[in-house]
């Protein structure tokens, strides 16, 4: 079908606004009829005229690739909440929503969304259509938020979830850009001055008679190799990349990988705090709207992001389901810090779980977000101290043959 954005007029004489889906637009006017509702413009969001079968192929492929941030997801998501406990009808929040949708991906989907819960479907059901945009957890706590009545607290504290994790990648990626983008420069100098600049230095040193000295004979080599094979260092760099793509999507790849980076001595601690607190705030959230242990564990367990944790929480399963308690379960564990299980287990003796779980999301929060902020301070001087070493290494390459020949002059 045909998406089309539409301006009218209802039964009120009040200016509306939305986007409808229908085969051709003389269908689209037909149905916005039949809902009381007076097109005062149609079009189709693609096109001016009904889309035919090639352009849905497009619309399609647009939908599948097109980037829908978690950001944008997230605002939706708030405004959609603000709707709901405003008391408009879903259907309605989610139509004007999509109409306001500046991304034509999001609008089409929300559209489609739209239709589906006009045509009897839940707003879970509707969701679920669209799992590239909208998540496993996002979509049973809306289940769950709708199956109780209390959609817009749910769509508000969903909200909330997607705003915090937003703001850890931001702060993560900001972190790590200046270092990463001190690296580029470094290593973008260090290629020019071994490629233009050292072999005009030192060829003053093919004329002697006698044995450079090892650091100058190691220089020469890898500056007379870079300028032969210069091109082979960005087809090793796609190689690696790509042979790493591959193994990651293996299961013995995977784990490999995943049990190596949770395992580094510095970035694997703050990667344990960070799963910690995406698995605590995850299972909270399930849990305090009322979803049952084993699927809210099943539903954290592919949020993780990390293999070595989703075979713990699988075999988690297992001795929750057999009857066993999940804090035991979890102690002892490599992948999460000795604390999480503590609370877990305190939790779950006081029958206070979910309120356990928000502290421990809170507390890991907090020491991911100052363990970055460490890192950085820590990251920088080491690069510069590194760049400092090798352009020290070229200098002392350099001169240490001039002091051999002052020598040898005297």
């Amino acid at each position: 079908m045909a998406i089309f954005e539409y301006k009218a007029l209802n039964s009120k004489g009040k200016n509306v606004s939305g986007v409808i889906e229908a085969e051709t637009i003389n269908l689209a006017q037909s149905k916005l009829k039949q809902m009381n509702i007076f097109p005062v413009s149609l079009k189709g969001i693609d096109a001016k005229v009904p889309i035919n079968k090639n352009k849905q192929f497009f619309s399609s492929f647009d939908i599948s690739f097109s980037r829908i941030s978690t950001s944008d997801v997230s605002i939706w998501t708030r405004q959609l909440a603000v709707f709901i406990s405003s008391g408009i009808p879903l259907a309605k929040a989610v139509s004007t929503l999509a109409a306001q949708a500046k991304l034509k991906a999001f609008k089409k989907i929300l559209s489609r969304v739209q239709h589906s819960i006009e045509e009897g479907n839940s707003f879970a059901d509707a969701l679920s259509n669209h799992p590239r945009v909208f998540s496993l957890i996002y979509i049973n706590m809306i289940r769950a938020g709708e199956s109780s009545g209390t959609l817009e607290l749910v769509l508000e504290q969903l909200a909330d979830i997607l705003e915090n994790r937003e703001y850890t990648k931001n702060k993560i990626q900001a972190a790590l850009a200046y270092p990463a983008l001190m690296i580029i420069v470094g290593f973008f100098v260090l290629i020019f001055l071994l490629v233009n600049i050292v072999p005009k230095i030192v060829t003053i040193f093919q004329d002697m008679d006698q044995m450079l000295p090892a650091p100058t004979r190691i220089l020469i080599a890898t500056s007379d190799f870079l300028k032969v094979y210069w091109w082979a260092l960005p087809l090793i760099a796609i190689f690696c990349l790509l042979s790493l793509h591959f193994i990651r999507r293996t299961d013995k790849g995977a784990l490999f990988i995943d049990r190596f980076l949770i395992n580094l001595p510095f970035a694997g601690s703050i990667l344990k705090k960070l799963i910690a607190a995406r698995f605590s705030s995850t299972l909270e959230s399930l849990l305090s709207n009322g979803i049952p242990i084993l699927t809210a564990l099943n539903i954290t367990n592919s949020t993780t992001g990390n293999k070595a944790v989703s075979n713990l929480i699988s075999d988690a399963m297992i001795t929750v389901e057999q009857g066993g308690n999940l804090g035991e379960s979890l102690d002892n564990s490599k992948y999460f810090p000795e604390l999480v299980a503590q609370m877990i287990t305190i939790g779950e003796q006081s029958g206070e779980l979910e309120k356990m779980l928000r502290k421990v999301a809170n507390l890991y929060e907090k020491e991911v977000e100052s363990s970055i902020t460490t890192a950085t301070a820590l990251v920088e001087p080491m690069v510069i101290l590194v760049m400092g070493v090798v352009l020290g290494f070229i200098i002392l390459s350099i001169c240490l043959p001039i002091f051999e020949m002052n020598q040898f002059i005297q």
